[in-house]
């Protein structure tokens, strides 16, 4: 089981961070970054100004643990605007234990002509920019604008450029305080950033100097808090601690689950461990309510799927429609993707069929499962026959989907009896799910085959790009299971007596 969706939200909370509050010197700035106190990367800052144009440069370096494995998470991020800040040009590059995207774009006429490199396949694309959004010099313009102000409020529309779209931020300007810089005071003013992601907010703390660079910034996640810190070179480029996800993430279950338990419906009461609000969401295999707030029940079961059902699909939905297309991770028409689903669905044409020979063969199909890939989409897995389970999600949705069957790609959790010392725990997962006949049906390669159970806890649905589970910053690790109710034993009927 891999847990490779905490990489995208610590991506993406910190280079948040980098684009809020930055130093409008043309002096480099390091960052050490911290979760829940130890030190697991860096980040360095530079802003240079060449005539008309300024350059902001962040980069990013951070180590993660995942049970004996670490991988190392390296990204950059360059933006190219005018002094007055309109948007000229973008690049990132994320490399993930050895996986790189690189995303770069041009800006002009209020479009942007973008070109998408991941891994072995090269997209070129032509999107419109989000009128009104900012990069990074467009929002320390706005930033000096409104000033440091306590109850200073204000809204701004910030452009990723890692996910190539404008989100919304609310900011709140609060009062000075004294700040521990690590072992180094300061006075610096606090503002608080909330930061809306689809339907979920992520809400951080930065502390900023006169000038306002953030000297330190908190984000909670997932349970922990990460955080940036303004520091000396030698400091942040000293050696790393890891700090091991796989035990952070792990939900103790109060009760043993047996095998004979799986078929369900399984009942689990969870609370929230955090004040933030918890979304989970309801599935045609998955039902939520609240029972008071901050405490859910949530009933899984797996559904019985109808037969006979013909792909490709040729309904009318947009949702449907839309989890047939290409994505970024998600390369449905790779040459090589493409002749992997047509080898799975050899034979049939009907859905259910298709989709469970799809869950098999990924399964065999990827020969080296381990946890040294960092995020690796369909195409590369189809190459490389590596990975855990978010390889084998990735791959058999890209498959379903070039096969003509709509498939998204799922996270959530799912029960084992043991993950290294710790027992009867669920642990987070990905799997995927297929659409027939009005209904989503999980398929999960990684258990195939009929790999998906009533011991699955899903937390958030997309289309298989890292970006689509965010959300998970405010569920995976946010809440404890309180009780586990069981499905009722099926009583044997007494044998007949024997005739005299």
């Amino acid at each position: 089981m891999k847990r490779n969706f905490f990489v995208s939200a610590i991506l993406f909370s910190s280079l948040l961070t980098s684009t809020i509050f930055a130093a409008p010197s043309e002096e480099t700035d390091y960052m050490a970054i911290l979760l829940d106190g130890h030190k697991i990367g860096y980040a360095i800052h530079a802003r240079k100004v060449d005539g008309a144009q300024v350059t902001t440069t962040n980069d990013m370096n951070m180590l993660i643990g995942r049970g004996p494995t670490a991988i190392r998470y390296t990204g950059r991020e360059v933006n190219i605007e005018s002094i007055a800040g309109k948007p000229i040009a973008f690049e990132t590059i994320q490399n993930i234990s050895g996986m790189e995207q690189t995303r770069k774009g041009t800006v002009n006429n209020g479009k942007i002509k973008m070109i998408l490199q991941n891994g072995p396949t090269s997209t070129e694309s032509t999107i419109a920019y989000p009128v009104g959004a900012l990069m990074a010099e467009g929002l320390r313009l706005l930033q000096v604008k409104k000033g440091l102000q306590p109850g200073q409020l204000y809204d701004a529309l910030l452009f990723r450029p890692d996910m190539a779209q404008a989100l919304p931020a609310k900011v709140e300007v609060g009062k000075k305080t004294s700040i521990d810089l690590l072992g180094r005071m300061r006075e610096l003013s606090e503002v608080k950033i909330n930061m809306q992601v689809g339907q979920q907010a992520i809400v951080f703390t930065e502390y900023v100097d006169e000038n306002f660079m953030a000297l330190k910034s908190i984000i909670p996640m997932m349970g922990m808090n990460l955080e940036m810190i303004a520091c000396e070179k030698d400091f942040a480029l000293s050696q790393d601690d890891i700090v091991d996800f796989l035990d952070k993430l792990c939900v103790a279950s109060p009760t043993p689950i047996g095998s004979d338990s799986f078929a369900g419906p399984i009942i689990y009461e969870l609370t929230a461990t955090t004040s933030k609000p918890l979304l989970l969401p309801n599935t045609d295999t998955q039902a939520v309510k609240e029972i008071t707030p901050g405490r859910f029940e949530v009933t899984v079961g797996p559904i019985q799927p109808p037969s006979r059902v013909k792909f490709p699909y040729a309904g009318k939905d947009k949702e449907v429609i839309k989890a047939l297309e290409a994505t970024e991770y998600l390369q449905t028409k790779d040459a090589k993707v493409v002749d992997l689903a047509k080898r799975a669905v050899s034979g049939t044409d009907d859905v259910l069929k298709a989709a469970q020979k799809i869950e098999s063969f990924v399964k065999g199909y990827i020969t080296k499962k381990d946890m040294s890939v960092g995020y690796a989409s369909a195409a590369e897995v189809a190459q490389t026959r590596q990975g855990d389970c978010t390889e084998h999600a990735i791959l058999a949705a890209a498959m379903c989907r070039s096969a003509g069957i709509p498939a998204r790609v799922v996270c959530g959790l799912v029960y084992t009896d043991a993950i290294g010392t710790k027992k009867n725990v669920f642990g987070a997962h990905m799997w995927a799910e297929v659409f027939l006949d009005g209904k989503w049906f999980p398929i999960d390669p990684t258990r195939a085959p009929n790999g998906f159970s009533a011991g699955h806890i899903t937390l958030a649905r997309g289309d298989g790009n890292p970006t689509d589970f965010f959300s998970l910053v405010n569920t995976l690790g946010c809440f404890k299971i309180e009780k586990v109710t069981l499905p009722p034993k099926l009583i044997a009927a007494p044998a007949p007596a024997e005739s005299k």
